[in-house]
């Protein structure tokens, strides 16, 4: 575990001098990234503690991937939207151009405010302290309370089976019931609910998977594939938010309005391919063999004995 929280926060403050750069978009999604697997293994550590400083490290975390959110966003769009003007009869180019030249200014804005929030929160600061809680000299030693939950030594391996145990039912019950609520409401606000479920789920079984105490291969492989779908409906939700933003602005709206009727034709395409990206991702849960294996496998190390995680 030690290992593991360690090279999690080694590769996530590495990523600091190459976002900061600017020149590097895959480094800010792998940043957002790796603060998701830190945080997730700094809550495995210390679940629901009242701890202030580990909440505050927790939210430092937090606060540095939603700093990068719009930059990410933005750059994504400008990648889908690169790709449409390569196509040589491309229709309706002037208002991809338009929304080319939007999400540009927005971007350069987004990722200037986002270098302002990443110096006030300090990472090299985080890293440090970070560093120190999962040390093995340091872990739980400069926190007070009966909270505070330190690394086990190698004696004493049950309580992480345990923990583990009880983490996963605290991010399975929600994915499971967001997955479930979306079959019967695919609304924007549940999808991306269940996205994020999602992502916290992977991410912990990732934990499981490392330390060897289960083989989690298939459930990673299916919810890759449930990431990818929701993933790219994201893309294509956001993409028609800030459509809708750019031909919103009274000025833009008043002097283009056949530019306007363009881009108005272009976000019904858009909420077309979205809808096959949503039933892509319902026909992946429900009754198929697939969700009920990943369901199954999951209940049965929730229900399980600790043992059972050493044999897989």
């Amino acid at each position: 575990m030690r290992e593991i929280a360690l090279r999690r926060l080694e590769r996530f403050i590495s990523l600091e001098p190459k976002v900061l750069r600017g020149d590097d978009l895959e480094a800010i999604h792998d940043l957002r990234v790796a603060s998701r697997r830190l945080q997730q293994v700094l809550d495995l550590l210390y679940p629901e503690t009242q701890d202030k400083e580990v909440r505050r490290l927790r939210r430092r975390i937090r606060l540095s991937r939603r700093a990068l959110g719009e930059v990410r966003n933005c750059d994504v769009l400008l990648g889908l939207v690169d790709r449409s003007l390569q196509r040589k009869s491309l229709a309706r180019r002037e208002a991809w151009s338009a929304l080319e030249r939007y999400l540009s200014e927005r971007r350069l804005k987004s990722f200037g405010k986002a270098v302002r929030k990443l110096s006030k929160l300090n990472l090299g600061g985080l890293y440090v302290r970070l560093r120190e809680l999962f040390s093995p000299e340091g872990s739980g030693h400069h926190l007070r309370g009966p909270s505070v939950i330190a690394f086990p030594d190698k004696s004493d391996s049950e309580p992480v089976r345990t923990r583990l145990a009880r983490s996963l039912e605290r991010v399975w019950e929600p994915f499971e019931r967001l997955v479930n609520a979306a079959r019967s409401d695919s609304s924007a606000t549940t999808l991306h609910a269940a996205r994020i479920a999602a992502k916290r789920l992977r991410y912990l079984i990732e934990v499981v998977h490392d330390i060897g105490l289960a083989d989690g291969s298939q459930a990673l492989a299916w919810l890759r594939r449930f990431q990818q779908h929701l993933g790219d409906w994201h893309d294509l939700e956001v993409l028609e938010q800030m459509m809708v933003k750019m031909v919103a602005r009274p000025a833009f709206l008043r002097h283009n309005l056949e530019l306007v009727m363009q881009v108005a034709r272009l976000i019904l395409r858009v909420r077309a391919r979205k809808k096959r990206f949503e039933l892509k991702v319902l026909e992946m849960t429900g009754e198929t063999e697939d969700w009920k294996r990943l369901e199954q496998w999951v209940v049965h190390l929730m229900a399980s004995p600790p043992e059972i995680f050493a044999r897989g």
